[in-house]
């Protein structure tokens, strides 16, 4: 029993750290040592660990993590409050303190959160703090020591352990206050957290000066994508585990390098200058066959070139490397910024300021690219330069270094293994070949001829299409497959290719069951 207690002590101690670092993370911006460690565990991570944790995990792979991160630290503290009841508190507190030591370590210096360096340092040290005091306060009824060795004793009875006083009432109350206070910390983070949605608040969503046109091209089947997805809904991936809070006021755009002049824009500045509205499908790279990572939105931007134009791009260059206020790279063509496409700073989309979780306050939204490559989140910095000269996060984990939308189509109706009923039956889904725009769809039942599916409305060469297909479902299992052709007339490739290096290749499909 006294060890139990001892493990309980060390749980609630680790429990208290972390809620109220937790707190201080939010309150500051900074990153929670957790998440500190946790994002460079990612970054450590080889390619294909990465690759399979996007593949099988999907979005709860950074929860996973923490998870994981956090149950360690449980488990470990557990085994100090152990040591403890053994007689072996300086131990404990020495695990406690050397926990919070390397939350503290990879605050300084991994790749996490933004925040000066105060922000970033507070949230560890609080926890270090707590931590060891919550140890301290966790242990200090279940000291033992050897009991005095008696005439008539054995060797064994001689030296077993005994509580030193161990009163049991007080430990119940200051595990109980322990509880108190990290129960606390984890209820007043739910609005602290919440305060970061003022900083969107001050945001009025900016009016464009060229506006885009009524939507006209939605198809109405249910279960198909809608032609505009739900910032709710839109695909994230990311290598954080903490989304940056960035205040307005405090943002800052700096563009150099090969360029004539430094141009510096606040928000405040680049809201102020011409700004366009566009639909435009973003795909990520990490999208396997007929999978989720694709979204279409409504967004208002300042056009990249405009900036680029009164910075003065000098001869030579051929790429930019914008970096996030996490410190992560992406390098992009310099071509696909200037050649006319509607590449953007974004600030709103569909309609509302950029959500946290995409960006806020400014990102960039390049049509035709990968995200990898161009959909810089949080950016904070743009360098005009040559890819000879460096190197950006995800080249250097193996992937391309310029990376153009691969043409995909994918099955949003039927399911896969629907029961159907014989009868007339309707499939229907999306197809997407940004800045080539699709002409034609095509739908395969079994290993019967290909059949030309109904194509919704064209928006626009950056946006993906709605397509459906009917089709008489006669009892037994089928399989439908499709695929798209680009309005260049390039038929999608049937070869199978993984995501790495530059995307996936392949044709969608799915069995369905008719009864």
């Amino acid at each position: 029993m006294h060890k139990a207690l001892g493990a309980l002590g060390g749980v609630i101690a680790a429990g208290t750290a972390l809620a109220v670092g937790y707190l201080v993370a939010d309150l500051t911006g900074g990153p929670w040592p957790v998440d500190a460690v946790g994002v460079q565990i990612i970054d450590w991570s080889p390619g294909p660990v990465k690759d399979w944790a996007v593949r099988t995990l999907g979005t709860a792979d950074r929860p996973l993590l923490r998870v994981g991160i956090c149950t360690i630290l449980v488990l470990v503290s557990a085994v100090a409050g152990v040591l403890a009841a053994r007689g072996r508190r300086r131990t404990a507190v020495g695990i406690a303190g050397g926990l919070g030591l390397v939350g503290l370590a990879f605050a300084i210096f991994s790749r996490s959160a933004a925040g000066n360096t105060l922000d970033r340092l507070l949230p560890a040290t609080v926890t270090l703090v707590v931590a060891v005091v919550a140890m301290l306060l966790a242990t200090h009824t279940l000291q033992t020591k050897p009991t005095e060795p008696t005439p008539n004793a054995t060797t064994s009875e001689s030296v077993a352990e005994q509580p030193d006083g161990f009163d049991r009432r007080k430990f119940l109350l200051t595990a109980s206050a322990l509880v108190v206070v990290g129960a606390g910390a984890a209820g007043a983070s739910r609005f602290a957290g919440g305060s970061g949605q003022e900083l969107r608040a001050r945001v009025r969503v900016p009016r464009p000066q060229d506006a885009a046109g009524p939507l006209r091209a939605s198809v109405d089947v249910p279960g198909i994508s809608p032609f505009t997805t739900p910032n709710g809904k839109f695909y994230r991936v990311d290598t954080l585990l903490q989304v940056p809070r960035i205040d307005p006021r405090d943002w800052e755009l700096r563009v150099h390098g090969l360029v004539d002049k430094e141009v510096r824009l606040s928000f405040g500045d680049l809201v102020g200058r011409r700004l366009i509205e566009r639909d435009i499908t973003l795909t990520c790279v990490s999208n396997e066959v007929g999978g989720p990572y694709v979204g279409n939105a409504r967004w208002i931007g300042v056009p990249i070139a405009d900036i680029l134009q009164e910075a003065g791009v000098q001869q030579g260059a051929d790429a930019v490397k914008s970096t996030s206020v996490d410190g992560l790279t992406i390098g992009t063509p310099l071509g696909a910024l200037t050649d006319g496409r509607d590449a953007i700073f974004a600030v709103a989309m569909n309609g509302e300021p950029l959500p946290f979780e995409h960006g806020f306050p400014v990102r960039m939204v390049v049509p035709g690219l990968y995200g990898y490559v161009s959909a810089t989140k949080w950016i904070v910095d743009l360098e005009v330069t040559r890819f000879r000269d460096f190197s950006a996060y995800w080249t250097d984990r193996g992937w391309s270094v310029e990376a153009p939308i691969k043409t995909s189509a994918r099955i949003d109706v039927p399911k896969g293994f629907a029961n159907l009923k014989a009868g007339p039956a309707v499939a229907a889904g999306v197809a997407w070949a940004q800045q080539r725009g699709i002409s034609k769809v095509e739908v395969q039942v079994d290993n019967g001829p290909w059949q030309p599916a109904r194509l919704a409305p064209v928006d626009s060469t950056d946006t993906w299409r709605q397509w459906t297909y009917r089709w008489n479902a006669t009892p037994g299992t089928h399989k439908l497959t499709v695929r798209a052709t680009d309005s260049n007339g390039d038929l999608q490739t049937a070869t199978q290719a993984p995501p790495r290096p530059n995307g996936s290749s392949g044709l969608h499909n799915t069995v369905v069951m008719v009864t």
